[in-house]
């Protein structure tokens, strides 16, 4: 059964502790917080302060995604503010093995992520440092876009090469992600799917929440 991180990017921003709150209660156990500086992705999204204020109102695993160019200037301060998990494009740094060590230096979870026109070998050299993969099933920057099926092969080419390697990483897929297309996710080896528009904007949270765990029995 896999894992769900709600994405806040689709939340209520003027509600946003009741929203979180809900997906807590739904048994949800990852918290997906997307941030955009306007130069990486055109979007611009939360920074630090926001995690901060989150963290004492869920125990749910804070997983950060920094669509940032050079993400190595915000590490500390989203480590400092709480996030379990911090994860950093392999497209936005020059030194993405000093960005993962830095993660890891800071106490948080290192993760690389790639996006849909990014191949496996780009990471592979280091795979071995980290606790987290997101391959990006749509490309980054917004909400509510379509599946790229595409992308299922790279979540079994990453799913072998963690077998035959011995290592333990989750593989996290993100974008488009519904009852239907967590499927075949799940299937190839994804572990944890991000959801965002598909959880935040039903009449009931819970019950897509539960969907995406019955899909993947």
């Amino acid at each position: 059964m896999i894992k769900v991180a709600p994405s806040i990017l689709s939340a209520d921003y003027v509600n946003l502790q009741p929203d979180i709150e809900k997906v807590d209660q739904a048994g949800a156990e990852v918290l997906h917080i997307d941030i955009m500086d306007g130069n990486f992705v055109p979007a611009l999204s939360y920074g630090p302060g926001w995690v901060k204020a989150i963290r004492p109102i869920t125990k749910m695993v804070l997983d950060v995604h920094m669509m940032v160019q050079n993400p190595e200037r915000y590490v500390e301060d989203f480590a400092k503010a709480g996030a379990d998990i911090i994860g950093v494009h392999v497209e936005a740094t020059p030194h993405i093995h000093r960005a993962l060590q830095m993660i890891q230096n800071a106490g948080a979870t290192p993760e690389v992520v790639i996006n849909p026109g990014t191949p496996v070998s780009m990471i592979e050299p280091v795979l071995d440092m980290v606790g987290q993969v997101l391959v990006m099933t749509v490309n980054p920057g917004f909400g509510g876009q379509k599946f790229l099926h595409s992308t299922v092969a790279k979540i079994a080419e990453l799913d072998a090469i963690k077998k035959a390697k011995g290592y333990d990483f989750d593989i996290e897929v993100d974008g488009g992600v519904n009852d239907q297309t967590v499927v075949d996710c799940a299937k190839a080896g994804a572990t944890v799917a991000v959801a965002g528009s598909y959880v935040f904007n039903a009449e009931d949270p819970a019950a897509r929440i539960q969907a995406l765990k019955d899909a993947t029995k």
